[in-house]
């Protein structure tokens, strides 16, 4: 109903983070090895890539995924945004419980 967008945008945020993360961590590294090594469908793992690669997170390489330039930035920035998510649910519970 009223969540349910909300709550698709946030299970793909939370894959969009997992396959960053991956990458991160373990680039270069490949749509097939992503796939396995996070258990996802490599289409799932493909848009991911390339959701992140606009968002200048990673960028391609002929070994696979690397992190991006901007990943650092983001990185220095998640807790922050983080919190302005928080803030909003809390403005979303207070107006919940008016009924």
């Amino acid at each position: 109903m009223l969540f349910d967008q909300v709550n698709r945008e946030m299970d793909l945020c939370i894959r969009h983070l997992v396959v960053l993360n991956k990458v991160v961590e373990d680039g270069p590294i490949g749509i097939l090895k992503l796939a396995e090594e996070t258990d996802m469908a490599t289409h799932k793992v493909r848009y991911s890539l390339r959701v992140l690669e606009q968002q200048g997170l990673i960028k391609p390489s002929v070994h696979g995924a690397v992190a991006g330039e901007r990943v650092e930035e983001f990185f220095q920035d998640f807790e922050s945004n983080i919190d302005q998510m928080l803030s909003r649910i809390k403005q979303i519970r207070d107006i919940g419980k008016l009924k």
